[in-house]
């Protein structure tokens, strides 16, 4: 690291507590705040708790946001004591939430109206991306700007990539969760096939790995199929709301995404079930119940 920056992270969950610590772990000042109790992993290091958006803000020259949902962003940036009354000119927000694309535009040109830059960066990768400082970053926006923040990026993530304008970033990572939930509903139908046929599916799986159908979500979500392990992860909840990105914006395009249409009802009857909390993986649950036949059962 050649110099310490002033840096804020808002958001400390699942994925936003490890980020943040990468940040810490660098060396930087670290700026940080909230909804909830900060982590453990964050509150025993040199991060420094602030009491709002709008204190982070104030101190940090590079903000990043990672929260839930377009609401939380909208709220984080703009409600009072939010980053907007923070900022002065020549300061950065990053948003790597996943949201709206319509809603970044909007708020980078309420960011911006402010002598500010902004740059949506949605992430791929999970809790173990996060964690490892591996994750994926989709990132749009303006490319000096991009260029300015891209060796904090490199903190968190191993492919990063400025797609393009704001809102830019969003839309890839929109099109990144319809591919992962389809890839989820295949890998799922596929063992659910091999297990009722009376195949081990640990061995199926195992099998496929080496072929054409090896995939990321075979080699990880396959296993949290085969050894029932639906911890998130990534919470299906989330996954919902970013496939009703997808599917609103898709019918304000008029583009029909049948599939991922059937793969959010899937979802829909895992949450039917309680399973809102559930990992993304677990969308097989809802597949095992139109089979009365569980991965693993003795057929």
């Amino acid at each position: 690291m050649s110099k310490q920056l002033k840096l804020g992270f808002i958001g400390l969950g699942i994925m936003g507590a490890p980020m943040a610590g990468h940040l810490v772990n660098a060396g930087h000042e670290v700026f940080i705040n909230t909804r909830s109790k900060v982590p453990e992993s964050l509150a025993s290091t040199s991060a420094v708790q602030c009491n709002s958006p709008q204190e982070v803000a104030n101190k940090a020259d590079i903000i990043f946001i990672m929260v839930p949902d377009t609401p939380d962003v909208e709220k984080v940036l703009f409600d009072d004591k939010g980053i907007a009354s923070g900022l002065s000119k020549g300061k950065v927000v990053v948003d790597m939430s996943s949201i709206s694309p319509i809603a970044t535009k909007e708020f980078a040109l309420k960011i911006n109206a402010l002598g500010c830059d902004y740059l949506d960066a949605p992430v791929s990768g999970g809790e173990v991306g996060a964690k490892n400082a591996t994750l994926s970053i989709m990132v749009g926006g303006d490319d000096q700007v991009f260029e300015k923040v891209k060796p904090i990026f490199e903190l968190m993530g191993k492919n990063i990539n400025l797609v393009g304008a704001n809102g830019d970033g969003q839309t890839a990572k929109v099109a990144n969760q319809i591919i992962v939930a389809l890839n989820i509903e295949a890998v799922a139908e596929a063992l659910l096939f091999a297990s009722k046929a009376g195949a081990d599916p640990a061995k199926v799986r195992q099998a496929l790995m080496g072929g054409f159908a090896g995939s990321k979500i075979l080699e990880v979500h396959g296993e949290r199929m085969v050894k029932r392990t639906f911890d998130p992860g990534f919470r299906i909840e989330l996954h919902q709301k970013d496939l009703n990105l997808a599917l609103n914006s898709a019918r304000a395009l008029g583009v029909s995404l049948p599939n991922t249409a059937t793969a959010q009802e899937l979802f829909n009857s895992c949450a039917a079930h309680g399973g809102k909390a559930w990992d993304h993986s677990a969308m097989v649950r809802a597949l095992e119940k139109l089979a009365n036949f569980e991965i693993g059962q003795k057929a």
